[in-house]
């Protein structure tokens, strides 16, 4: 839902903007393959009953809705994401990071697919135009591992504890799923701050690849 919104927002920005993906892991102790579900897993956690663990969600989903986007909770299956992010940084080496965020992203909250399972990993790369066989070596190796814990690294850094959270300019940041437009205001912000102001530029030398030109003095 943040990626969605910050898609949404850059749309409405006349100005180059570069995004970065990064690694972030919610839970790195959690196992590839678990028991029990989202509404047992914040029940156990936050010490409530399954019924308030269903509720929290909705508004979640809602706000996902009001995004263009389908959340199903009910079905979505709980999974260690390390080997996701391996797969999101090696089609990062081949210009297609964000068509495989997007796509693993839409497998887990939408299709229901176990984004922790190498089989289900591979057809998703395979979708977004990444070689099968290039895919499965590496996720049968530890490749890409040092660049994933590289990125977690640097969020620890920048103290990041919870997604989304948007860095800009390695600067301002944007935490939660704020709204569209509080995202617009924010980039809106940091372009202006950014963009240099001609404080003096009538009567000066002025001097470029063709040589200098001296302006004419007023009278």
């Amino acid at each position: 839902m943040g990626k969605r919104r910050l898609d949404d927002a850059i749309k409405q920005i006349d100005h180059p903007i570069e995004v970065t993906y990064r690694c972030f892991e919610l839970d790195p102790n959690m196992k590839r393959d678990i028991d029990y579900n989202m509404y047992e897993a914040l029940s156990k956690k936050y010490g409530m009953s399954i019924a308030q663990a269903k509720a929290s969600t909705q508004n979640m989903v809602q706000m996902a809705k009001e995004s263009g986007l389908e959340y199903n909770i009910d079905t979505l299956i709980l999974t260690n994401t390390f080997d996701a992010h391996r797969l999101t940084m090696f089609a990062k080496k081949h210009g297609l990071m964000a068509e495989m965020t997007e796509r693993i992203l839409r497998a887990y909250f939408t299709d229901s697919k176990h984004i922790g399972d190498h089989g289900t990993l591979t057809e998703l790369a395979v979708e977004v135009g990444l070689d099968r066989e290039a895919v499965e070596k590496m996720l049968a190796s530890d490749e890409m591992a040092e660049e994933v814990r590289a990125d977690e690294s640097t969020g620890q850094q920048y103290g990041i504890t919870g997604v989304p959270f948007f860095l800009i300019n390695k600067k301002y940041a944007i935490t939660g799923a704020q709204p569209t437009d509080v995202i617009v205001q924010s980039l809106k912000k940091v372009i202006a701050e950014n963009e240099i102001t001609v404080l003096s530029g009538d009567d000066g030398m002025i001097c470029d690849d063709d040589g200098c030109e001296i302006p004419n003095k007023k009278n």
